[in-house]
């Protein structure tokens, strides 16, 4: 079992409100979504963009309701932007991050990236980094999270995601073989490992020694099927509902939980499903997602 002293629970505000498609969600308040948040019983929150943006006043909000930051979100530019200009927008959120007590930021390289065009198909041709890129990319990364780690007390974690320059095993491996251990961390997400077919299992037994944050998304096969078969982009395939809560959908979590245990993973698992809140109510998936990893992990 996973040790309660060692790991908490979160949940991303995407299934309230979704910063990609603001359309989903935009009834929905901040101060609704963190209350629900706390009232399903979990104690930590990813960054939405109807966050306050001082974290003064963010932690108010969340002091109250017995929750804190674990994570946000970064868009990285390093192959197609000046690393003096990703170093500068990174430093500004590490700045934010370590002002509302946060341990970790999520890392993702935007560059090229098609998981927002909603007119790309998300099983249609993806940029692929050559070999200059890889370089520079592996390298920045390497700096990025050494300046994390040792200015301010954060790790960098990488999230693989859907549409980017490292999506798959063979990119996440490449990344995690040419980068420092020390600086960079992976963020291990099951419902994107297992979205672009590969096995998320496999994945957290070969990098469970790296892996510092953790996000637990379901995922409904037969959609997924469905938006490769019709050349759905990816947000249309989060309208049609290929995401869901653990427990809700087609992954088996408690191998996965086995492992995580096994490596003695301490940190956050992070709730992160989005859906449409029409469709979807958030705080009853909260719930039924805080009941299943309760039942299975003892958490």
């Amino acid at each position: 079992m996973l040790d309660k002293s060692k790991v908490k629970l979160g949940i991303a505000p995407i299934g309230w409100t979704n910063d990609d498609l603001p359309e989903l969600g935009k009834e929905n308040t901040f101060e609704q979504c963190v209350s629900e948040m706390a009232l399903a019983g979990f104690t930590g929150s990813e960054v939405g963009n109807k966050y306050p943006k001082d974290p003064v006043v963010l932690k108010q909000y969340l002091d109250i309701r017995g929750m804190e930051i674990c994570n946000q979100w970064f868009s990285c530019f390093l192959i197609t932007r000046p690393f003096a200009e990703v170093e500068k927008a990174f430093r500004t959120q590490l700045e934010f991050l370590r002002a509302v007590g946060a341990k970790v930021i999520g890392v993702s390289e935007q560059s090229y990236s098609t998981q927002g065009k909603q007119n790309v198909a998300i099983f249609g041709d993806k940029y692929v980094m050559n070999e200059e890129e890889w370089t520079i990319f592996c390298a920045g990364m390497n700096q990025l999270g050494k300046i994390a780690i040792t200015e301010y007390g954060i790790y960098l974690t990488f999230h693989h995601h859907m549409g980017t320059v490292v999506e798959n095993a063979a990119e996440v491996e490449r990344m995690m073989a040419h980068t420092d251990p020390q600086y960079v961390h992976l963020l291990f997400d099951t419902g994107h490992f297992a979205y672009c077919g590969e096995d998320p299992l496999e994945m957290v037994q070969k990098y469970a020694s790296r892996i510092k944050h953790v996000h637990l998304k379901d995922i409904r096969q037969e959609v997924v099927a469905q938006a490769k078969v019709e050349g759905w982009s990816f947000l249309e395939s989060v309208r049609k509902g290929a995401f869901t809560v653990p427990g809700d959908g087609s992954l088996d979590f408690a191998p996965i939980f086995a492992v995580l245990a096994q490596s003695n993973y301490a940190g956050y698992m992070v709730v992160e499903a989005e859906q449409d809140p029409a469709v979807a109510n958030p705080f009853v998936y909260a719930v039924k997602a805080r009941t299943f990893i309760g039942e299975k992990t003892g958490l």
